[in-house]
Parts: structure tokens; sequence; C-alpha cells
């Protein structure tokens, strides 16, 4: 995959601008919260939560064929995107522990609620394996 960021735009903190994908089969992810094993929310804030949701994204991608680096498109929706804001450095170490130093395109969106009522934030994405 080749990471696209122009020189012309912003640079990209966190995320890619665009990820040109070659041939290969898609693989859709659904959203992952911070559930454990028993269906749980666990983790008290942002940065917990958020490693949780991108382990059990990254075990439903690895299931599936696909690793860190086959993540073509990331959505995070958070239930506070000013708390996601003041906590990026935090979770872009989380990201660099779990899921290395190539970004994919990335979108952060605030959400009302998610469907577990006690999570924070839900990441969906999808990976492109060769």
């Amino acid at each position: 995959m080749e990471r696209v960021n122009p020189a012309h735009l912003a640079p990209p903190t966190g995320f890619s601008h665009a990820v040109r994908a070659a041939p290969g089969t898609l693989v859709f992810l659904a959203g992952q919260t911070a559930l454990d094993g028993a269906g749980r929310i666990v983790g008290d804030g942002i940065v917990e939560q958020f490693e949780r949701a991108l382990t059990n994204l990254l075990d439903v991608a690895a299931a599936s064929g696909a690793g860190p680096a086959d993540l073509a498109k990331l959505t995070v929706f958070a239930v506070d995107v000013a708390d996601y804001r003041r906590h990026a450095r935090e979770i872009g170490r989380v990201w660099k522990r779990l899921a290395g130093g190539d970004y994919p395109a990335m979108a952060v969106i605030g959400a009302t609620r998610l469907w577990d009522e006690t999570a924070l934030v839900e990441i969906e994405g999808i990976a492109v394996v060769r």
C-alpha cells in the first residue's frame, strides 16, 4: 500500500490523507469497542478504551488474514471528541505500539452515544489483504 500525503496539504499527524492499495481482497472490519471476552466494556478513560478497541480490531483483522500494514481506512467514533483530542499523544503512542508507524486514511467522528452505553470509542475499518 502506498500512503499519499501531498506536500501542499497540512502534514498529517496520526493519519494519512489517502492510501492507494494494490489489487487484493477487501476485508471490512466491523466497529469494535472496548468489549472484553465476557461482553463488558473495560477501561475507565478514552486511552484505555481506545487501546482495547484497537486490540479487538487488530485481532479481527488478523483472523481475516490482515495485519496492521494492511489497514487502508479507519473510522473512529468518539462520544467526546474534545477528550479524544486532549489525549491524542497518548492515543498515538498506543497506535504505534500496537500497529506500528504506518497510518491508514482515518477520520474521527463525534457520536452522541455508541451501541454500548459505556463505550467512549468505536473503531471500524477496511483492510486490503494481498
